[in-house]
């Protein structure tokens, strides 16, 4: 298992919604950890490179209803 972390800027304001897609999103085998940025703007993303590329990445959190847009 090769373990990356990619950086994601998110469109608007986190809010319930958003925290709840962040703990759905957690469960997603390959996705190994989500942090949210002490900015409060952002998410890095710990995945399997063997599962996901960074589009997949990108692609899972926003069908998950994350509005996040790669750095």
């Amino acid at each position: 298992m090769t373990k990356i972390l990619v950086h994601f800027r998110l469109e608007r304001a986190l809010d319930e919604a958003m925290l709840s897609a962040i703990r759905e999103a957690q469960a997603i085998y390959g996705i190994d950890r989500i942090s949210l940025a002490k900015s409060v703007d952002g998410l890095t993303v710990e995945y399997d490179a063997t599962r996901f590329r960074p589009t997949d990445v990108e692609a899972t959190l926003r069908k998950h209803g994350l509005p996040v847009v790669a750095v």
